[in-house]
């Protein structure tokens, strides 16, 4: 049972979530051979404020 976690900044629409979720799992079912039953996809959406590069957040720029 292959589990996926995606992370990523917030502001995406459900219609982009939807699609994500799609094509990760046409991706590891296609690569793995995983009934895509049995594949999970996790997404984890971060505010701008908590997630930072070279020492500067991402709301900061």
């Amino acid at each position: 049972m292959p589990i996926i976690n995606v992370k990523l900044l917030e502001r995406r629409t459900d219609e982009q979530l939807k699609n994500l979720v799609t094509e990760v799992t046409h991706a590891v079912e296609k690569t793995t051979g995983a009934n895509k039953e049995a594949i999970h996809v996790v997404i984890e959406e971060m505010e701008k404020s908590h997630y930072a590069v070279g020492g500067v957040r991402k709301s900061d720029q």
